[in-house]
C-alpha cells in the first residue's frame, strides 16, 4: 500500500483561528464523499494561537490535486483566503500502512 499524505499547516490572522477552523471542518465534510480521500483531520496546537494543522492521506497525488479544482473546495478556499497570512507544506509522505488506512 502506498499512499499519497501531506502534513500543512495555515497561520492566520490575529483571532481567526475558530474561523480557519471551521472553514477545514466544512473541508473535511466535504472529503467524506470522495473515496480517493481517507484521511482529513484538522489539528491545533496549544502553543501555536494562530495555527491550523491539516493531515492528509489520499489514494494518490492525482487525486489530493483533482480535490482541488471542486467546486465546493474553491469556494472554501476563497472564503479562507482573507485571512491567511501563511500556508507551509510540511511534509509530503508516502503511507505505508497503519491504523485508519
Amino acid at each position: 500500500m502506498n499512499k499519497f499524505s501531506l502534513f500543512g499547516k495555515f497561520t492566520v490572522q490575529e483571532g481567526e483561528l475558530d474561523t480557519m477552523v471551521d472553514i477545514l471542518l466544512e473541508a473535511a465534510e466535504s472529503m467524506k464523499n470522495l473515496d480517493e480521500c481517507e484521511i482529513y483531520l484538522v489539528n491545533v496546537s496549544e502553543n501555536e494561537p494562530n495555527s491550523v494543522y491539516v493531515y492528509e492521506v489520499w489514494n494518490n497525488e492525482h487525486a489530493h490535486q483533482a480535490s482541488l479544482t471542486l467546486k465546493a473546495t474553491q469556494t472554501l478556499i476563497r472564503r479562507a483566503k482573507p485571512i491567511i497570512t501563511g500556508m507551509e507544506r510540511i511534509s509530503t509522505l508516502k503511507t505505508i500502512g497503519g491504523k485508519g488506512v
